[in-house]
């Protein structure tokens, strides 16, 4: 009975070796499901680009969409009264992270949930608005990255005043329902200021939705505007394709927050670079992803602004550019 022992610990051995662990390979792994919070809509470019940065950006961190990712669109079309509806559907769908680009969305985002993390790419002013205890320690549910929107007004008044030194009346286009009160506060405070220490009387015009922006630009012209300083706000941005056309009708040269409104003939443009924010924020994304609190993790500014100057729109205009400006652009368009 000896001799056999050694025969039965053998198949015992490989009984154990052939069972499947539990815990293990039985279980399967759970797909992370990111919800997209769109304010343009999908047919939009800036919607496709968001979009297309975001995939080849998680893509070299190896998420793929439908492989090991899922993620789940939410277009506004640009209503930005669509944006709580739609974050309280991914918040039921228990997605396990929202992606917010701007600051309605982040809003829209953290009224639906405090406990699901919200990274967004170009909040304006994410302390005034409420979104984060600070810059450096979030301490809730949000984080990402900021142009700080407030402190980026003055630059652009600025930029414009000594690229046409002879403006006195300077139209300022806003979107006034897409801040919080304090951030609306502080930014027309800080563009009062400016125009001020420039000797530049500013006429703020508001437009709520894209409807409003035929009538904005007759108000300009009732204003006598000479120039014009566009705001930053989503939907503003998505509608740039217009309201160029429109300070083109009106033969206004205008300064904008980021280089695609040059692209289009917007006449300068002073901001960070968008994709470049998308990019970065897949990093808050695959942070968290791994176990990483928002909380813990820093509201990040950008590092780099870029100067692009449309010599073709200024021609068009009639106008003359310091070669003192002009020797500060990253880019000049001909």
């Amino acid at each position: 009975m000896m001799a056999g022992r050694p025969l039965v610990v053998i198949v015992v051995m490989l009984a154990l070796l052939v069972a499947p662990r539990a815990g293990s390979t039985q279980q399967p792994t759970k797909i992370p499901r990111i919800g997209m919070l769109n304010i343009s809509g999908p047919e939009q470019p800036e919607g496709r680009m968001f979009v297309d940065v975001f995939r080849q950006a998680l893509g070299e961190r190896g998420y793929v969409e439908g492989r090991n990712i899922v993620i789940e669109h939410r277009w506004a079309e640009g209503k930005i009264e669509r944006l709580p509806t739609f974050a309280a559907e991914l918040v039921r769908l228990k997605v396990d992270l929202i992606v917010a680009g701007a600051t309605p969305q982040a809003r829209a985002a953290k009224q639906a949930t405090a406990t699901i993390p919200i990274v967004a790419w170009a909040m304006q002013d994410p302390v005034h608005d409420g979104l984060v205890a600070s810059l450096a320690r979030p301490g809730g549910n949000i984080t990402g990255l900021t142009f700080l929107g407030p402190e980026l007004v003055p630059k652009l008044l600025a930029l414009l005043k000594e690229a046409l030194p002879a403006v006195s009346r300077v139209a300022a286009l806003w979107h006034p329902g897409g801040y919080a009160e304090r951030t609306k506060q502080v930014m027309a405070k800080n563009a009062e200021v400016a125009a001020r220490r420039l000797g530049v009387n500013l006429q703020f015009v508001g437009a709520d939705r894209p409807s409003d922006l035929d009538g904005a630009f007759s108000a300009m012209a009732r204003g006598r505007a000479e120039a014009l300083i566009v705001f930053p706000s989503p939907m503003l941005y998505s509608e740039r394709r217009r309201i160029v056309a429109l300070a083109a009708k009106h033969r206004l040269p205008a300064i904008h927050n980021a280089r695609e409104w040059a692209d289009l003939g917007g006449l300068m443009a002073y901001g960070a670079s968008i994709p470049a924010l998308v990019r970065r924020s897949v990093e808050y994304v695959d942070k968290i992803l791994k176990g990483a609190k928002p909380a813990d993790l820093p509201v990040e500014q950008p590092s780099k602004y870029e100067l692009v100057i449309n010599l073709k729109t200024g021609k068009a205009l009639g106008l003359t550019i310091p070669q003192s400006v002009l020797a500060r652009a990253d880019e000049i368009i001909n």
